[in-house]
C-alpha cells in the first residue's frame, strides 16, 4: 500500500487535506483505485439516478419489541413495551418508535421475513443469500451489481460505499463483497474514526503528477508483457482514480461538518463508538448516506449500534430504538423535501429476529425461523404491513417473505430485472441475482 504524506498544502480546489486515499498495489500489481473505477464505466449508463441505502442492524432485532408488537400474548412474551397507533389504519408499532408511527404511510413493515441461515453475519442482508453453495467466486452484494449495471454516476464518487468500520465481531462489519463480479465492484470504505482517511496528506500537484508519471511507466512494462490486452484503457481508469483524490466532492460528501446544524440535529448525533463487539451508534452517518447519494453514489451500506441482547433486552431497547426511529425517519424526510424519495430506496434489517419468549436474564436468544423488515422510498406502494406472524410471534403465518423476494423486489425498484439479468461467475456460468423461479418482486409494492 502506498500513503501520500506531506505538509499540509491546499490542493487546486482549495480543500486543504491532512491525508487522502491509501492507493493500492502501486507497483506490479496494479492501482487498487482506477481496477475499482475500471467497470464502474463499463455499462455507460452514467445518467441513472436511482439508488439504496441498506441500514443493517448487527446481531438480530428483536422483532416483537418493534414492529410486530403482540400486546394479547402472556407478559413473558410481550415484554415491556406497549404498541402505539400509526397513520396507517389497523397498523400498530412498538411505543419506541412514535416517529415511524407518525409517518407509517411513507413505509412499508414486513412482519415475516423468513429464509434466515441463523448465522452471525451481514451477508445474507447484502446478497439476499446465505453463504453456503456459492457459485465460483462468491456471490456479488446488491451494491457491487449496481456498481456493475450502472457504473459511477460521477466520476469523483465511487458508486458503492460502505460505512461500517472495523468491529469485534468481524462478521458484523462486512459492507459487503463484489464476489464474481471481480474486486472493481467492492464498496469503497472510508478509514478511520469519522472520516480523517479521507484526506490527502500535503502532496502538492507536481508531485502527485509525478505519480502519475511512475504509474504509467509501469503500465506501459505491464501492457507491453500482456498478451491478453486486459491493460488496453486503464490509462483512463487511473486518471479517474486521480480525479477522485483532487477533487473535494467525495470528501465533501462525507464531511457532515458542512451540513445545517438544525439538521444534524433532526438526525441526532449519536456516538462515535462501536457498541461492544458490534457497530456505532453514529446518526451522522444516516446523513452521510445521503449526502453520499446525492452527490452519486448509487449504494451505501451502514450498520447501526449492536443487536444481540441476550440479556437486558428492555434496558438496551431504550437506548437504541429511540435513536434509529429519529435517525431513519429524519432520513426519509430529507430524502423526501429533496425530491430523492421516489428514486432512493432504504431498507432497514437484521440477519434474524429474536426468541419470543424472554429468557432468565431479561433478554431474547436467536431466532431465525422469522425476523423483521422496514422498507421505504423507490417509488414503491407503501403505508402497509406485509405478513404476519403466530400470536406469540414465533413463526410465520401469512405471506412468508424470504430475504431473495426484498432483493428481487430492490433490484425492480432499481430498474434491473431479475428474470433476465445474469452474469457469469469465474467459471464462466450464467448465474442470475436471485432464485428468480421461487422468488419475484413482491407485487404488493411494485
Amino acid at each position: 500500500m502506498l500513503t501520500m504524506f506531506g505538509k499540509r498544502t491546499p490542493m487546486c480546489d482549495r480543500l486543504s487535506r491532512r491525508q487522502f486515499l491509501s492507493i493500492g498495489g502501486l507497483a506490479l500489481g496494479g492501482l487498487a483505485l482506477p481496477q475499482f473505477l475500471r467497470a464502474e464505466g463499463s455499462s455507460g449508463v452514467n445518467g441513472h439516478g436511482k439508488g439504496v441505502i441498506m441500514i443493517y442492524l448487527p446481531g438480530g432485532p428483536p422483532h416483537l419489541d418493534m414492529w410486530d408488537p403482540k400486546p394479547t400474548a402472556p407478559a413473558e412474551i410481550r415484554g415491556e413495551f406497549e404498541s402505539i397507533a400509526t397513520k396507517v389504519p389497523g397498523l400498530e408499532i412498538s411505543e419506541m418508535f412514535p416517529r415511524m408511527a407518525s409517518m407509517a404511510d411513507r413505509m412499508t413493515f414486513i412482519r415475516s421475513i423468513v429464509g434466515a441461515s441463523g448465522e452471525h453475519y451481514a451477508f445474507q442482508c447484502l446478497t439476499g443469500h446465505t453463504t453456503q453453495n456459492q457459485p465460483a467466486g462468491g456471490r456479488p452484494a446488491l451494491g457491487s451489481v449496481l456498481s456493475r449495471v450502472y457504473g459511477s454516476r460521477d466520476p469523483a464518487v465511487p458508486a458503492y460505499v460502505g460505512l461500517s468500520p472495523k468491529m469485534g465481531h468481524m462478521p458484523w462489519a462486512d459492507n459487503g463483497q463484489p464476489g464474481f463480479l471481480g474486486v472493481a465492484h467492492a464498496p469503497f470504505m472510508p478509514q478511520g474514526e469519522g472520516k480523517d482517511d479521507m484526506v490527502l496528506k500535503g502532496i502538492t500537484l507536481d508531485r502527485l503528477n509525478d505519480r502519475k508519471q511512475v504509474l504509467a511507466s509501469f503500465d506501459r512494462f505491464r501492457r507491453d508483457v500482456d498478451a491478453k490486452g486486459q491493460m488496453e484503457g486503464l490509462d483512463a481508469f487511473s486518471q479517474q482514480a486521480f480525479g477522485i483524490l483532487t477533487s473535494s466532492k467525495l470528501a465533501d460528501a462525507l464531511n457532515v461538518e458542512l451540513e445545517d446544524p438544525q439538521l444534524r440535529d433532526r438526525y441526532g448525533r449519536g456516538f462515535n463508538v462501536n457498541r461492544d463487539d458490534g457497530g456505532p451508534r453514529l446518526l451522522d452517518n444516516f446523513l452521510v448516506a445521503r449526502r453520499l447519494i446525492e452527490a452519486g453514489a448509487r449504494c451505501v451500506t451502514l450498520s447501526f449500534s449492536r443487536w444481540d441482547w441476550h440479556n437486558n433486552n428492555f434496558g438496551q431497547a431504550r437506548e437504541d430504538m429511540p435513536m434509529l426511529d429519529q435517525a431513519v425517519t429524519a432520513l426519509l424526510e430529507d430524502l423526501e423535501m429533496r425530491g430523492m424519495l421516489n428514486d432512493v430506496s432504504v431498507v432497514v434489517w437484521g440477519e434474524f429476529g429474536r426468541t419470543p419468549k424472554i429468557n432468565n436474564e431479561g433478554g431474547r436468544d436467536h431466532w431465525p425461523q422469522v425476523s423483521t423488515a422496514l422498507l421505504a422510498g423507490g417509488g414503491m406502494r407503501h403505508g402497509q404491513v406485509i405478513g404476519a406472524t403466530n400470536r406469540l410471534g414465533e413463526y410465520a403465518t401469512e405471506r412468508p417473505v424470504h430475504f431473495q423476494e426484498v432483493f428481487a423486489t430492490l433490484y425492480k425498484a432499481l430498474g434491473i430485472d431479475v428474470e433476465t439479468t445474469t452474469f457469469e461467475d469465474l467459471q464462466g456460468r450464467p448465474q442470475f441475482l436471485v432464485d428468480h423461479a421461487k422468488y419475484g418482486p413482491m407485487k404488493e409494492l411494485v
